[in-house]
Parts: structure tokens; sequence; C-alpha cells
């Protein structure tokens, strides 16, 4: 596996050359299109094969000699991965990069809003072989707790059990197209509004085959914060063994005042969930100023506040399978495919930078008179943030949303991971 960087005066055959890889594959891994044409400072993901870099933050204890039996490599392989270190200045805290042939095992779950399965099938079945779950946006709930179907999901169910992914039943606080957090307040407050939900989810989730329920209830108002946790006892309670995933607002401290993050008792959602998936995007925001979508630094941040309250085998973060897209002037914001994205780097001509403190690329263009700014996820960024995986032994990822173009992220996982 590499990752090469591009410079001016760099072409497809001179990669392809370097590194003993066909033209073809690297232009499939890196979705390139437009013949394969290439501009400074795009990332490209280099398929090379081979054993596998992990990443491990020694403990107090250890030496080079019990990671490398860990991991079945060598003291050697270990140091050549990690040429400024010295064997006897280990520490604790610090990052090595281990290469071995033993893959990081994760529970992966994608997303998808089912405006047209027909369209969508065909990128499910590209995808499929690294998800363990599907979590399908069709339903919402109306104010007194009756989950009812927004979307047609029959087709993906039927898809997903022929290509072995779970399918969970992935409910939102959606009222004309947007979170409300009266609606989901409402019936959170009401026992009766409460049990209705549970039961109406229940039946959804029986008849059509449904292995779980993911929740996504986003402003939940702060005073509902205890009814938020009873529901997920009674809902948990209901399912018995199958899957209760619950989707949280990412936070690296509680403040149970504030509107977007008070519900979240990551405890208390952490000792009844069966997965907590911290949605570790959106830190750059629409109409807000121009800033990465996850910066690495502040994904760490949350995964160390989140991992003192929720058991990390129980954790997945979130990648954003988007980038935005922000015009400079008034911070009207767009948001884009990461294939789509490429593309207007590619047609404006753009010269890509990164941001090594945020780990993210971003670049500028003109439409026009107007300037826009653009933060998106590359092939290095995707990097850094399996590498928190690993390092601190979380559960997976999840993935929004799946209908959304990502070529880099889906090969590199094809050759890194294994996915349960």
């Amino acid at each position: 596996m590499g990752i090469h960087v591009v410079q001016a005066g760099d072409s497809l055959w001179a990669i392809s050359q370097k590194y003993n890889v066909s033209i073809q594959r690297i232009i499939s891994a890196n979705g390139l299109e437009n013949k394969g044409r290439i501009i400074p400072g795009l990332a490209l993901f280099i398929p090379e094969g081979g054993p596998v870099i992990r990443t491990y933050i020694v403990k107090p204890g250890d030496t080079l000699w019990r990671i490398s039996q860990r991991y079945q490599t060598t003291v050697k392989a270990i140091l050549s991965a990690n040429p400024d270190i010295r064997p006897e200045w280990l520490y604790a805290g610090q990052k090595l990069a281990i290469p071995t042939l033993n893959k990081l095992s994760m529970v992966t779950l994608g997303f998808v809003v089912p405006y047209s399965p027909e369209a969508f099938i065909p990128i499910f079945r590209q995808t499929a072989r690294n998800l363990t779950y599907i979590g399908i946006s069709s339903y919402s709930l109306t104010k007194e707790g009756y989950a009812y179907i927004e979307l047609e999901d029959t087709a993906i169910i039927a898809e997903s059990k022929l290509l072995n992914v779970i399918p969970l039943l992935m409910i939102r606080n959606l009222e004309g197209g947007e979170f409300s957090a009266e609606l989901i307040g409402g019936v959170l407050e009401n026992p009766v509004y409460r049990r209705n939900l549970i039961v109406s989810l229940m039946n959804f989730v029986n008849q059509k085959g449904y292995g779980g329920v993911s929740l996504d209830f986003e402003f939940i108002p702060p005073p509902r914060r205890q009814d938020f946790n009873l529901f997920l006892q009674e809902l948990k309670s209901a399912l018995g063994s199958k899957i209760l995933h619950v989707n949280v607002h990412a936070k690296t401290e509680d403040i149970p005042t504030n509107r977007i993050i008070g519900a979240y008792d990551y405890k208390t959602i952490g000792e009844i969930a069966d997965i907590v998936a911290v949605m570790t995007m959106d830190y750059g925001y629409p109409t807000g100023p121009p800033n990465p979508v996850a910066p690495l630094w502040w994904v760490e941040e949350v995964i160390k506040y989140s991992i003192r309250q929720i058991r990390p085998e129980k954790l997945q973060i979130a990648l954003p399978l988007y980038g935005y897209d922000w015009r400079t002037a008034d911070h009207i914001t767009r948001a884009h495919s990461m294939q789509v994205i490429q593309n207007i780097a590619l047609n404006t001509g753009a010269i890509i930078q990164y941001d090594t403190n945020a780990s993210s690329p971003w670049f500028t263009y003109w439409r026009g008179a107007e300037e826009h700014l653009v933060w998106f996820e590359d092939i290095r960024s995707i990097i850094e943030k399996y590498k928190l995986i690993d390092q601190y032994n979380l559960l997976g990822m999840t993935y929004w949303q799946l209908s959304l173009r990502f070529p880099q992220n889906w090969a590199f996982m094809e050759e890194n991971f294994s996915i349960v």
C-alpha cells in the first residue's frame, strides 16, 4: 500500500512505473475520470498489496519484542517502519507503525437514504463486502410516537440479505425534511407515546426482517435526557438479541444544557446500546465558516472523551463520504461526494493543499467572479482516521452515506481490513 502525492510534471505512466502498478489499477482505485488527468497536490492511493501497516500506542511495560509477538511480526520490521525510535527509549503514549500480515478487524455500518433503490443497489453491490450492517434511513415518527415509512426499503432489505449484510431499520426525527426537536421531545416525555414508538418499530422490524434498529434522533431537548435513557432501556428490552445501534453527536465534554449535545448521556447510552456511533463529522458545517469537516485533532479528542464513558469495543466513529464547498463571500455551502469534489479540482485546475494539523486536504477555485473553498477527505486523511480506530481499539467505522462515491476509501479497505 502506498500514497503518491502528485507533483508538477508527474504523469500516470511515470507513477505506474515507480510503483510497478498498472495505470488502470491506479485509475480504478482512485476513481480518475477525464482519461486519467491528474493535478498537483492530488493524493493517489497505490494498491501495491503486501503487509499492512497497523498502529499501536505504547503502554507501560511494553517492549518491542512483546509488541512484535502481539502482531506476529519482528523487532527488525518495527524498527524499519519507525526509523526515529530507539528500543531503549520506548515511552507510554508513543505511537508506532507496525508492519504485519494481521489485518485490523472492524465492524462497519453504511447508511443509505433510499430515494432511488434501483440506482443504489449497483453501488451497494460494489461496497457490500466492506460492510457488516446497512442502516436504511426510511423511517420517521408521528407526534403520537408511531413510526411510519417515508421511503421504500423492501428491495434493499432483500439485497442486503443476499449480500450477507445485516439490515438495520434507521429512524430519524424528521418533519418536513428537517430534524425536529419539538417532535422527538414531545414523544420522549410521554410514556404512552414512547410505548407507541417501540411497538410500531418492533412491528416493522419483525414484519420486514430487520436485524435491529439504528436511531438518529438529533436536537433532542436537553430536559428529555433521562426520558431518552428510559426509551433506550425499553427499546432494547423489546429488541432482545437484535441490535440497538445509537448515533450520537460528537462532544469532548458533557454539557447537559447544550441544545445539540446535552441530551446524550454517553455513559448510560453505552451501557444500554449494543453499538454507539459518535458522529465525528461536521466540525466544519454548512453556512458556518469554512473549516475541515472532520479534523484529525478534533476526532481524537472526541474519541478520548468517549472511551472514558463508553467501552471502546462498543464504539464506532463516523467517516463522512462528502466534503463541503463554501462560497467564501457569504458561506453559502454545498455538499458533494469525494468523487464530485475530485472532479471539481481536476476540471478547474486547482492545486490541492494539505493541512497537516487537521490532516485534511483543501483547495480554492473560482466560478466566474465567485471564490470557493473546499474541504474534503482523501486517502491521506482517511488513513489517519483508521489509525485512530486501531490505536484506541474501537469497534469500527460508520459511513454517511453509501450513495456518495469515494473509490479511494473502498479500495483501501479491500487491502487493509478484515470486516466482520
